[in-house]
């Protein structure tokens, strides 16, 4: 009895993220419809990811032969040649960046802690607009270039195609390499001391350490850093489209849309699937055998090495550059043309109006389906409900075009079905209720990002031990009652972070929003892609730096995460 009071007492740690058993949970027994809600939900949000693989096994006619005649291969290795790429550099960047803010002191480190996060909050698309227009030939790079130097055409001078595949390489790596940074700098610092200075007892130098202990065993969050990056990069269709590059989700795009083939559309997204299904499995082929133990809790914090001299200043510059390329940049450019572009402020509010109404929405249904599903396996940990959960979090590994395949076709079958019944039966219909509103977008929105709100869910109620649900039911709550009156208020800061990460990405959301949005709905992002596809990036200017200064909310929260490392 004592040993179970112990375990139960706050401040032991390990009780208190420990997954417990229907016997270690008093409400267990009465969380029967909890365990079915939870159910019910996570085959709604898996319900996209279904029917694309439904819709793909139906014939697709000629249009599959014809692409593959024709564009697959290209499909196959841009996109290839192109997720590669991004996670190369996103690896180089964010390794770099993390070793040295995390082991060493040089001027600015404090500051780039959190800075070097900044490239987050401008969406990839919005900063391949602005280098586009920034790095063309008509743009003000070239252009001073010319007056300076008194070029007259392109044969005199060369430069680098910003439109072509090594120019989104860059952009994708320069937008998306926080990813990589935090989760690396994570590692080094958990690391400790030890595994540094044995190999260096052992007649190691700092280069031959590094590359030989400290990167193999942050090997596991880098490459997870740089697979969040992949995907991000897969889910973009502007950059491609914009840059004319053949990437398997233009192929979706255009099956669909172009070509009238959903079947089609669906089994270039199942390709593409498990294109990146392949990536992964050969990464963990990879180091198979291998163990990557965690060792920062055995030994001292490590002790950061001060950088003095050039040296020192030579670190600042590296952390510098991909801060101001990456965010400085594009939203100074962004600044200078809405202040430029009076234009672009028109029918700015209702575009912000439906872009918050759209994202606040698509936010609460996705808090609430976390809740139950997190709330339903904590009274009832069943294997089978962890599996079905983990498979409803699919849907932020699969790109937005891919989701609104698998929403949009089913919804709008229902709707005419519906509606047909209700014109035989009652003499009238009502339209297109579920695709003829935001419904259907607000769906797909909250599939996508449900791993975003649950994960936070889900950590929050792991720091909430069992005995919580004794002191509730010994006052007489059921599951409802406990989680209202004791869960909810010691989970308010995982609900804030949830509704502001899913808000947040949904704001910046395009694809799903282009391919989903009601006829007349028009959101920010829309807005933007509209208006930079036709080359007049400062007629949105004002839209695109709203979604900036929307973005750097998730990174306040990241950055007071992260604030207690500032203290090792």
């Amino acid at each position: 009895m004592a040993a179970s009071s112990k375990a139960d007492a706050p401040g032991n740690g390990p009780a208190t993220g420990r997954a417990f058993t229907a016997k270690q949970s008093p409400l267990a027994r009465f969380g029967g419809g909890w365990a079915i809600l939870a159910w019910s939900l996570a085959a709604l949000a898996a319900f996209p990811l279904i029917a694309v693989v439904g819709i793909a096994l139906s014939p697709s006619g000629d249009v599959w032969a014809h692409l593959a005649d024709t564009v697959l291969t290209r499909y196959l290795t841009t996109t290839l040649l192109l997720a590669l790429g991004v996670g190369l550099m996103v690896a180089a960047i964010g390794v770099g960046a993390g070793w040295l803010v995390a082991m060493h002191e040089f001027p600015g480190r404090r500051w780039f802690e959190w800075a070097l996060l900044l490239p987050l909050a401008i969406p990839a698309y919005i900063t391949g607009y602005v280098y586009s227009e920034l790095l063309e030939y008509s743009g003000i790079v070239q252009s001073t270039l010319r007056a300076l130097f008194g070029w007259a055409t392109p044969r005199d001078y060369w430069f680098p195609e910003v439109r072509s595949l090594e120019g989104a390489i860059a952009l994708f790596g320069i937008a998306l390499y926080p990813y990589v940074y935090v989760l690396a700098r994570a590692a080094f610092l958990a690391q400790g001391a030890g595994p540094l200075e044995a190999a260096r007892s052992l007649g190691a130098g700092p280069w031959r350490a590094f590359f030989r202990v400290a990167l193999p065993l942050a090997r596991p969050a880098i490459v997870a850093g740089a697979a969040v990056a992949m995907m991000e990069t897969l889910n973009d269709i502007a950059i491609p489209l914009h840059f004319g590059l053949q990437t398997f989700s233009v192929g979706v795009f255009d099956a669909w849309l172009h070509m009238g083939s959903a079947a089609a559309a669906a089994q270039l997204a199942l390709a593409m699937l498990a294109l990146v299904a392949c990536v992964m499995m050969l990464e963990r082929w990879g180091r198979r055998g291998r163990g990557f133990a965690e060792v920062g809790r055995m030994g001292r914090k490590p002790k950061r090495q001060r950088l003095l001299g050039w040296h020192g200043w030579l670190a600042t510059l590296l952390c510098l550059a991909p801060v101001a390329v990456g965010f400085i940049a594009p939203a100074a450019h962004l600044v200078e043309s809405a202040i430029g572009a009076p234009e672009s402020a028109d029918g700015f509010l209702g575009l912000a109006a439906n872009s918050v109404i759209m994202s606040a929405l698509a936010a609460v249904a996705a808090l609430l389906v976390a809740l139950g599903l997190a709330y339903g396996y904590r009274l009832r940990p069943k294997r089978p409900l962890k599996l079905a959960s983990r498979f409803a979090n699919l849907g932020y590994g699969i790109p937005g075009a891919v989701l609104a395949l698998g929403v949009l076709l089913p919804l709008a079958a229902f709707d005419n079905w519906l509606d047909g019944w209700m014109r035989e039966a009652f003499g009238f219909g009502y339209g297109l209720l579920l695709t003829g509103s935001i419904a259907a977008l607000v769906f797909a929105c909250t599939v996508r990002f449900l791993p975003l709100a649950h994960g936070s869910v889900e950590a929050g109620l792991e720091r909430v031990t069992p005995s919580m649900d004794g002191a509730a039911r010994t006052l007489g709550c059921g599951p409802l009652g406990a989680l209202a009156r004791v869960h909810a208020p010691l989970l308010r800061g995982s609900i804030v972070a949830a509704l502001i990460l899913v808000f947040v990405d949904c704001m910046k959301e395009l694809p799903m929003t282009l391919l989903l949005r009601p006829f007349g709905f028009e959101t920010l992002a829309t807005h933007v892609y509209q208006y930079a596809s036709a080359e007049q990036l400062e007629a949105s200017a004002l839209s695109a730096l709203a979604i900036v200064v929307v973005g750097l909310a998730p990174l306040i929260i990241l950055s007071r995460v992260m604030d207690p490392t500032r203290k090792q």
